[in-house]
């Protein structure tokens, strides 16, 4: 985002990195364009040429300063190059990395010519720390302008200064928080914080990063913002007690969250500590050590692999090779039901600019969908993510309808009615006399596309799209597709799932489709654990201590017992005796129990919802009645997850999936699948397959029909194969 006047002349350009130095008016300016990417990344090849402009800048006598901007529409550096991370196989080469990079920014924090930089687009990572070490930061308010240190989402710490130079410059407890959860940060919220110096507009950028270096050359005085809470961090964070009391506060929300299986936020910790306690050059020092350690572990690797596959996925079509299909733009979508789903879709697009017809049965039931969509964005504008201006735009792109007019120019009907075929196919019937041309799809999480699409006239137009929830925070969204649904179709519906901010996985039709399939067994055989005598809560914490989110009967109470019954006869009628519900989750349906929804569940709620513990109760409606038995952690966690992997497997060798690349990502983004393990696919080829099969084995002997290893294990365990290269 950068303008070059006519008197600007050219000192150095390299075209291999996208490098061009100019200068205008006694300024240097540092474009960065990478050729052949849309972002622009730090990488051992663009140290060097960044080191030969700085030479260039400081012996030009005709120069004051510099300022750094990027040629790119949205991204200012977007960070380091994760192929080169990946490549990497020895601590010591990662630690070197670090060094070399660190011995760059240091030079840049102490350049004897004030260097600005001027940010439009992401900062992200090592874009982020190029940023801590100009002298001056300005930022362009806009919604593409954010910033973050998000490293340890890919098992990582900040590895060129940023662990040491951002608490110095926003303060310990601030710092803590954006670098132990790699939270990003928009333009305003950077400025408050002290993270940039100035908010402009994108088209004064330029001139004002130019005043700005002349400015400080001559020792005029700057815009000053004073840092809110600033005796608060001076109290905490300038005496070693208060550091030493944030530090163990952090520790603990760092245990609590992570339960130390994650060992990237700990080292992050113990970095910044070290750079506290022993100054700036011990903490880069360890900086450089601990991220060397970190590259090579198995946690980074199978983080990283997951950014490659999401990456990978913002690329695919959905289209299959070797197949046709073209996305047409989706202008105006309807969304029949304004239940919850049907609000949650409906908030996320309006809030993407998508014209929205909302419609339901009755004023009401529209009108406490509209409250729920409202609230939702009303949320963002709480936490100052949009303005009010913008709250209320997106809200009046919301519809409300009780019939079909407006409806003849949509171009995508999705719909969240009851999950009753008839109901479906009826809707589906009004659907293409009101909306000829839109493409009609189910969020149905139960019932085979395929049924729904035999009751319409254009069976290729019909195509699922099965959001998770909550829509607005869950990332994953399924596209279910038939043998006759066209590639036009799917082409459209996932370019618009990817413009609604999903994680896209097209997966071929059948019952539970893929997300919902592999659940199921792991979900049942929870279930039969209680059966034969586990506790309720020694079972929940022993899946959190596997890496899930949650455990599995607190799932089932989130998600509503009403919704776990309507979906186990059919898991069970198609894929028979491993996928029958244990007899406890049977009968505590049956009992009217609902889960947190209701406030009776497999725990105890309070009037607001609050959990209070497990419900003794439950216990009496099991086969094993009121007397509890003691699992070990191991057992309760292998007859859970190996059904898991198991039907995973299945649904690559059926072809419900397309690649465990997909396999991986659903199960992650969609059920919560431990990220730090890389998904069912990628521990599997950790395990081993024939370790696997072995395990299995063991449990089909004990517990015959249930755990009966898939076809396509058997041939990798005995082939030696496995599922990612």
């Amino acid at each position: 985002m950068s303008e070059t006047s006519t008197t600007a002349r050219v000192l150095f350009e390299d075209a291999a990195t996208g490098l061009r130095l100019m200068a205008d008016g006694g300024v240097a300016f540092l474009h960065y364009d990478q050729p052949g990417s849309p972002v622009n990344t730090l990488n051992s090849r663009v140290g060097p040429v960044f080191a030969r402009c700085f030479d260039l800048i400081e012996h030009d006598s005709t120069l004051v300063g510099a300022v750094l901007l990027s040629d790119k529409p949205d991204t200012w550096i977007a960070g380091a190059d994760i192929d080169e991370l990946q490549n990497i196989h020895t601590a010591a080469d990662a630690q070197a990395l670090s060094h070399g990079g660190q011995m760059l920014l240091d030079r840049l924090s102490m350049f004897p010519k004030p260097i600005v930089a001027a940010i439009h687009g992401a900062a992200l990572g090592g874009g982020l720390e190029v940023a801590l070490a100009c002298r001056h930061r300005i930022a362009t308010e806009h919604d593409k302008t954010v910033l973050a240190l998000p490293e340890v989402q890919l098992g990582l710490i900040p590895g060129a200064g940023g662990t040491q130079r951002l608490p110095r410059t926003i303060g310990l407890q601030s710092a803590l928080d954006l670098i132990l959860t790699g939270r990003t940060v928009r333009a305003r919220k950077a400025w408050q914080m002290g993270l940039v110096h100035e908010l402009v507009h994108p088209a004064i950028l330029r001139a004002v990063a130019t005043r700005r270096v002349h400015d400080l050359a001559s020792g005029a005085p700057l815009p000053v913002r004073p840092r809110k809470h600033a005796a608060m961090q001076l109290l905490l964070e300038d005496n070693p007690l208060g550091r030493s009391l944030v530090f163990r506060k952090a520790r603990e929300s760092v245990m609590s969250r992570t339960k130390g299986r994650y060992p990237a936020p700990l080292a992050a910790l113990d970095v910044i500590q070290r750079g506290y306690a022993d100054g700036m050059a011990a903490g880069l020092a360890e900086e450089a050590k601990q991220f060397g350690a970190l590259v090579v572990t198995p946690e980074c690797r199978q983080l990283v692999s997951i950014f490659f596959a999401t990456n990978a996925l913002k690329k695919d079509t959905g289209v299959p090779e070797g197949h046709t299909g073209a996305a047409r733009p989706v202008r105006k979508l309807a969304v029949l039901g304004a239940g919850f789903m049907g609000a949650g879709i409906a908030s996320v697009a309006v809030q993407k600019g998508t014209l929205v017809r909302f419609k339901d049965a009755s004023l009401e039931r529209v009108g406490a969908g509209v409250r729920a969509v409202r609230d939702v964005v009303r949320e963002r504008q709480r936490k100052k993510q949009i303005t009010r201006v913008q709250m209320d735009d997106m809200m009046s792109a919301l519809g409300p309808a009780v019939d079909y007019r407006g409806f003849a120019d949509v171009d995508l009907v999705i719909e969240a009615v009851f999950e009753d075929l008839a109901v479906k196919h009826a809707v589906l019937r009004e659907v293409e006399t009101a909306a000829p041309q839109a493409i009609f799809a189910s969020n149905t999480s139960t019932i085979p596309i395929r049924d729904i699409a035999r009751g319409s006239a254009k069976p290729e137009q019909v195509i699922g799209m099965h959001f998770f929830s909550p829509v607005h925070k869950m990332p994953l969204l399924e596209v279910i597709v038939t043998p006759e649904t066209s590639g036009d179709t799917v082409a459209t519906v996932v370019a618009y799932g990817k413009q609604l901010g999903k994680t896209v996985i097209v997966v071929n039709d059948g019952a539970g489709f893929y997300v919902n399939r592999i659940l199921a067994p792991y979900l049942n055989e929870a279930g039969r654990l209680v059966d034969d005598g586990a506790r309720i809560d020694e079972l929940d914490r022993a899946l959190v201590s596997f890496g899930f989110p949650v455990g599995p009967m607190t799932l089932l109470d989130e998600v509503g017992l009403d919704i776990a019954g309507k979906s186990g006869p059919i898991m069970a009628a198609a894929f028979g005796e491993r996928m029958h519900p244990s007899a406890t989750l049977t009968a505590v349906i049956a009992s009217g129990r609902l889960g947190r929804k209701a406030r009776q569940g497999f725990y105890r709620y309070d009037s607001d919802g609050k959990r209070e513990g497990v419900d003794d109760a439950v216990y009496a409606l099991t086969p094993s009645g009121p007397t509890r038995r003691v699992f070990t952690v191991e057992e309760m966690q292998t007859r859970t997850v190996l059904p898991l992997l198991n039907e995973a497997v299945r649904c690559l060798q059926h072809d419900v999936i397309r690649s465990p690349r997909d396999g991986d990502i659903g199960a992650v983004f969609g059920i919560g699948f431990p990220p730090f393990l890389g998904g069912p696919f990628r521990y599997l080829d950790t395990l081993g397959a024939a370790n696997v099969v072995a395990q299995l084995d063991a449990l089909e002997s004990r517990f015959p029909g249930r755990f009966e290893a898939a076809a396509l294990l058997r041939e990798m365990a005995s082939s030696g194969r496995r599922f990612h290269p």
